[in-house]
Protein backbone atom coordinates (compact mmCIF):
# COMPACT_ATOMS: atom_id res chain seq x y z
CA UNK A 1 0.00 0.00 0.00
CA UNK A 2 1.54 3.49 -0.91
CA UNK A 3 0.85 6.81 1.09
CA UNK A 4 -0.33 10.44 0.04
CA UNK A 5 0.36 13.45 1.52
CA UNK A 6 -2.78 14.99 2.97
CA UNK A 7 -2.87 18.64 2.96
CA UNK A 8 -2.54 19.09 6.63
CA UNK A 9 1.30 17.37 5.69
CA UNK A 10 -0.12 14.15 7.09
CA UNK A 11 1.24 11.22 5.50
CA UNK A 12 -1.80 8.48 5.11
CA UNK A 13 -2.66 5.49 3.10
CA UNK A 14 -3.32 6.25 -0.52
CA UNK A 15 -7.35 4.82 -0.37
CA UNK A 16 -8.04 7.85 2.43
CA UNK A 17 -8.03 9.78 -0.93
CA UNK A 18 -9.16 13.91 -0.10
CA UNK A 19 -12.57 13.36 0.57
CA UNK A 20 -13.32 14.48 4.23
CA UNK A 21 -15.12 11.56 5.63
CA UNK A 22 -12.36 8.85 4.39
CA UNK A 23 -10.10 10.92 5.88
CA UNK A 24 -11.50 11.44 9.15
CA UNK A 25 -12.81 7.97 8.72
CA UNK A 26 -8.79 7.00 8.42
CA UNK A 27 -7.63 8.92 10.88
CA UNK A 28 -10.11 8.41 14.05
CA UNK A 29 -11.48 5.24 13.16
CA UNK A 30 -9.76 2.56 10.56
CA UNK A 31 -7.55 0.61 12.06
CA UNK A 32 -8.30 1.34 15.67
CA UNK A 33 -8.41 -1.92 17.92
CA UNK A 34 -11.99 -2.29 19.82
CA UNK A 35 -13.35 -4.71 22.08
CA UNK A 36 -16.42 -2.95 22.24
CA UNK A 37 -19.33 -5.51 20.97
CA UNK A 38 -21.75 -3.11 19.73
CA UNK A 39 -19.07 -1.39 17.61
CA UNK A 40 -18.14 -4.89 16.05
CA UNK A 41 -21.46 -5.63 15.56
CA UNK A 42 -22.13 -2.25 13.57
CA UNK A 43 -18.28 -2.80 11.48
CA UNK A 44 -19.35 -6.37 10.34
CA UNK A 45 -22.84 -5.44 9.42
CA UNK A 46 -21.97 -2.65 7.76
CA UNK A 47 -18.92 -4.61 6.14
CA UNK A 48 -21.71 -6.68 4.49
CA UNK A 49 -23.68 -4.69 3.07
CA UNK A 50 -20.61 -3.05 1.56
CA UNK A 51 -20.50 -5.88 -0.18
CA UNK A 52 -20.30 -5.02 -3.86
CA UNK A 53 -20.94 -1.57 -3.45
CA UNK A 54 -18.05 1.21 -2.65
CA UNK A 55 -16.79 1.86 1.22
CA UNK A 56 -17.66 5.60 0.36
CA UNK A 57 -20.98 4.62 -0.05
CA UNK A 58 -21.77 3.09 3.58
CA UNK A 59 -19.82 5.91 5.13
CA UNK A 60 -22.30 8.59 3.66
CA UNK A 61 -25.56 6.18 4.82
CA UNK A 62 -23.78 5.03 7.88
CA UNK A 63 -25.89 7.48 10.40
CA UNK A 64 -28.89 6.11 8.46
CA UNK A 65 -27.70 2.57 8.95
CA UNK A 66 -27.32 3.49 12.65
CA UNK A 67 -30.75 5.05 13.51
CA UNK A 68 -32.49 2.31 11.12
CA UNK A 69 -30.71 -0.38 13.29
CA UNK A 70 -31.21 0.82 16.74
CA UNK A 71 -27.60 2.25 16.82
CA UNK A 72 -26.31 -1.95 16.13
CA UNK A 73 -27.53 -2.34 19.30
CA UNK A 74 -28.07 -6.43 18.54
CA UNK A 75 -30.57 -7.25 21.30
CA UNK A 76 -32.62 -4.97 19.92
CA UNK A 77 -31.76 -6.12 15.87
CA UNK A 78 -32.71 -9.34 17.33
CA UNK A 79 -36.15 -8.54 17.94
CA UNK A 80 -36.99 -6.94 14.41
CA UNK A 81 -40.05 -8.49 12.59
CA UNK A 82 -40.75 -9.27 9.12
CA UNK A 83 -42.48 -5.94 9.66
CA UNK A 84 -39.60 -3.85 9.90
CA UNK A 85 -37.68 -5.43 7.46
CA UNK A 86 -40.45 -4.39 5.24
CA UNK A 87 -40.30 -1.03 7.02
CA UNK A 88 -36.10 -1.20 6.06
CA UNK A 89 -36.86 -1.87 2.32
CA UNK A 90 -38.56 1.28 2.30
CA UNK A 91 -36.10 3.43 3.72
CA UNK A 92 -34.15 5.61 0.87
CA UNK A 93 -31.20 6.19 3.64
CA UNK A 94 -29.76 2.49 4.06
CA UNK A 95 -28.94 0.07 1.25
CA UNK A 96 -32.55 -1.39 0.46
CA UNK A 97 -30.81 -5.14 -0.21
CA UNK A 98 -33.58 -7.76 1.43
CA UNK A 99 -30.81 -10.24 1.64
CA UNK A 100 -28.60 -7.88 4.01
CA UNK A 101 -31.17 -6.63 5.66
CA UNK A 102 -32.44 -10.29 6.52
CA UNK A 103 -28.51 -11.18 7.26
CA UNK A 104 -28.71 -8.53 10.29
CA UNK A 105 -31.28 -9.66 11.63
CA UNK A 106 -29.63 -12.98 11.44
CA UNK A 107 -26.35 -12.23 12.48
CA UNK A 108 -27.86 -10.08 15.54
CA UNK A 109 -29.58 -13.52 17.12
CA UNK A 110 -26.03 -15.56 16.17
CA UNK A 111 -24.36 -12.67 18.24
CA UNK A 112 -26.22 -13.03 21.20
CA UNK A 113 -25.66 -16.71 21.49
CA UNK A 114 -21.97 -15.96 20.84
CA UNK A 115 -21.24 -13.45 23.61
CA UNK A 116 -23.49 -15.72 25.67
CA UNK A 117 -21.30 -18.92 25.06
CA UNK A 118 -17.60 -17.01 24.56
CA UNK A 119 -18.61 -13.98 27.47
CA UNK A 120 -18.43 -11.22 24.57
CA UNK A 121 -18.52 -10.54 20.63
CA UNK A 122 -15.04 -9.12 21.07
CA UNK A 123 -13.92 -12.14 22.98
CA UNK A 124 -14.44 -14.24 19.95
CA UNK A 125 -13.66 -12.54 17.38
CA UNK A 126 -10.40 -11.43 18.57
CA UNK A 127 -9.24 -15.02 19.26
CA UNK A 128 -8.74 -15.15 14.89
CA UNK A 129 -5.92 -13.34 13.05
CA UNK A 130 -6.95 -14.92 9.54
CA UNK A 131 -9.92 -13.77 7.92
CA UNK A 132 -10.64 -17.09 6.03
CA UNK A 133 -10.41 -19.10 9.27
CA UNK A 134 -13.04 -16.81 10.92
CA UNK A 135 -14.97 -16.52 8.18
CA UNK A 136 -15.55 -19.81 8.52
CA UNK A 137 -15.99 -20.17 12.24
CA UNK A 138 -18.88 -17.12 11.58
CA UNK A 139 -20.70 -19.34 8.85
CA UNK A 140 -20.25 -22.77 11.18
CA UNK A 141 -22.03 -20.46 13.77
CA UNK A 142 -24.77 -19.42 11.57
CA UNK A 143 -23.91 -15.81 10.25
CA UNK A 144 -24.28 -14.84 7.11
CA UNK A 145 -22.62 -12.46 4.84
CA UNK A 146 -19.37 -13.09 6.17
CA UNK A 147 -17.43 -14.26 3.23
CA UNK A 148 -13.53 -13.62 3.64
CA UNK A 149 -13.04 -10.53 1.60
CA UNK A 150 -15.96 -9.29 4.02
CA UNK A 151 -14.30 -10.41 7.08
CA UNK A 152 -10.91 -9.22 6.08
CA UNK A 153 -12.46 -5.72 5.55
CA UNK A 154 -14.10 -5.89 8.86
CA UNK A 155 -10.19 -7.49 10.33
CA UNK A 156 -8.68 -4.56 9.05
CA UNK A 157 -11.83 -1.91 10.28
CA UNK A 158 -11.53 -2.93 13.67
CA UNK A 159 -7.49 -3.16 14.33
CA UNK A 160 -7.49 -6.76 14.81
CA UNK A 161 -5.08 -6.56 11.54
CA UNK A 162 -2.64 -3.59 11.19
CA UNK A 163 -2.53 -2.97 7.61
CA UNK A 164 -2.09 1.03 7.81
CA UNK A 165 0.93 1.46 4.76
CA UNK A 166 4.43 1.83 6.46
CA UNK A 167 4.98 5.54 6.85
CA UNK A 168 1.56 6.59 7.98
CA UNK A 169 1.30 8.83 10.86
CA UNK A 170 -1.97 7.26 11.83
CA UNK A 171 -0.04 3.57 11.45
CA UNK A 172 -0.71 1.70 15.07
CA UNK A 173 1.75 1.80 17.18
CA UNK A 174 2.63 -2.08 18.47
Amino acid sequence: MSLITGADGKARCSWAGSDPLYIQYHDTEWGVPTSDDRRLFEKICLEGFQAGLSWITILRKRENFRRAFKNFDYGAVAKFSARDVGRLLKDEGIVRHRGKIESTINNAKRAIEMAREHGSLAAFLWEFNDAKTLAKALKSAGWTFVGPTTIYAFMQACGIVNDHAPGCAFARRS
